[in-house]
């Protein structure tokens, strides 16, 4: 098929190097653009992949702990938990639940004092609502017995209090007893039956579990706390937990996982969308460094231009010509981009690791970050948005050279030819 020649010689000119332009720094200059474009499209797609890695794997590590709804009463028990969970049930998006105490506690052996959240919590139940059954990596969930006081601990509050399973630590409860000595801390002895990692360094260093029946007895609860639930879609957690205010009896607080976090997600989607903004600047500025190229490129093909008109081509052929110009260096570009931060943002977790190793690094401590290793999830939204963002940002920088070339005059042009 014979395609118009205004497609023609704008190819051609993308096409042209030093020897058939004769202007080798026109050549460089259009490279240079290219190069932009495609260097700002990997960037942008490389950081946002990591951000997405990022917040799904601190999301995942936490609903690995956390349940998606949980509802407590305002008294601190629930007597009647057993109806406030088959009232749950019978929403379709409730998969499972399991009552809870939730409780402040001190753990202490020998000189190290660490504060903890303690949880009691009913082992035969509590695999169906949280994920911490499958990530105990010493002992076991099951090993809580009522009445024998066991505990499972995070892996770094037990490499924090320096024991392993087998050991002693005692639990320092924040509700004294009164004697006549005055009001008394209360203590107990608790034997370490289990550890576990949830690859979330919060709590790791600062969960403990032991029998929601041990937990009633120490914190003198007629009840539980509370009943935790968990749903098909953890994303409609907020819309279910409506739902569940409407169809509950009693006076209730119900909250679900993205209002136990919402201002670490908001912050990472604000973070996401600034990042964005700025990174989109890079592809701006390869963008102006296009309108430069085509610039220089109608100045250089001023008696290239002035032969086409005399020939009979129209304004906006001329236009056209330099318009699929700077489509095309765009496209390229844009096209490049894309398949490089593709490649870049797929293969963080391989390289990266490598990276560390060689240079005897870590990027991301556990200590400071939620994560200990980077993360990487490309979507497809993501990538799709950002090449068309730089691919319309290049061919708004045609336009104006496009116009500039179509405004030469050829009898001016000529005069000095």
């Amino acid at each position: 098929m014979k395609l118009p020649f205004e497609w023609q010689i704008g190819w051609r000119y993308t096409r042209a190097g030093k020897k058939s332009s004769g202007n080798g720094f026109i050549s460089f200059i259009a490279l240079v653009s290219m190069s932009g474009i495609a260097l700002g499209v990997a960037a942008l797609i490389v950081v946002l992949s990591v951000m997405n890695g990022f917040q799904r794997d601190v999301r995942d590590r936490m609903l690995s702990v956390l349940a998606h709804v949980e509802i407590f009463s305002p008294t601190g028990s629930m007597p009647d938990w057993q109806k406030t969970l088959n009232e749950a049930m019978r929403n379709p998006q409730v998969v499972a639940g399991a009552p809870y105490v939730d409780a402040q506690a001190l753990l202490t052996r020998q000189d190290s004092v660490n504060g903890v959240s303690l949880r009691g919590v009913d082992p035969s139940l509590e695999g169906h609502v949280s994920d911490l059954a499958k990530e105990t990596t010493v002992g076991s969930l099951s090993d809580l017995k009522p009445g024998e006081f066991g505990i499972v601990l995070g892996s770094q509050l037990a490499a924090n209090l320096a024991v392993t399973v087998g050991d002693k630590v005692t639990l320092v409860a924040p509700e004294g007893s009164v004697t006549p000595a005055g009001m008394l801390p209360r203590l107990k002895q608790f034997t370490v039956v289990g550890v576990f990692e949830s690859g979330h360094y919060e709590f790791d260093s600062s969960l403990a579990m032991i029998h929601i029946a041990d937990a009633e007895a120490l914190f003198r609860l007629p009840a539980p706390t509370g009943v935790r639930l968990r749903l098909h879609d953890m994303q409609k957690a907020p819309e279910v937990s409506h739902q569940l205010a409407r169809s509950l009896s009693g006076d209730l607080y119900i909250r679900d996982w993205t209002k136990q976090n919402e201002t670490w997600f908001s912050a990472v989607q604000i973070e996401k969308r600034m990042m964005f903004i700025i990174l989109t600047l890079i592809i701006a500025v390869a963008a102006f460094n296009l309108v430069s190229s085509l610039v220089m490129t109608v100045t250089d093909k001023q008696p290239d231009i002035a032969i086409l008109r005399t020939l009979g081509a129209q304004q906006r052929s001329i236009m056209k010509i330099f318009f699929v110009q700077g489509v095309t260096i765009g496209f390229i570009g844009t096209a490049i981009g894309v398949a490089l931060g593709s490649a870049l943002a797929a293969s963080i977790p391989t390289v990266v690791p490598i990276i560390e190793h060689a240079l005897g690094v870590q990027f991301l401590p556990p200590s400071i970050y939620f994560i200990n290793e980077l993360p990487s999830d490309l979507e497809l939204g993501d990538v799709t948005r950002i090449g068309l963002m730089a691919f319309v940002l290049s061919a708004l920088a045609t336009l104006y050279p496009s116009w500039r070339g179509s405004r030469v005059r050829p009898a001016e042009a000529l005069r000095y030819e």
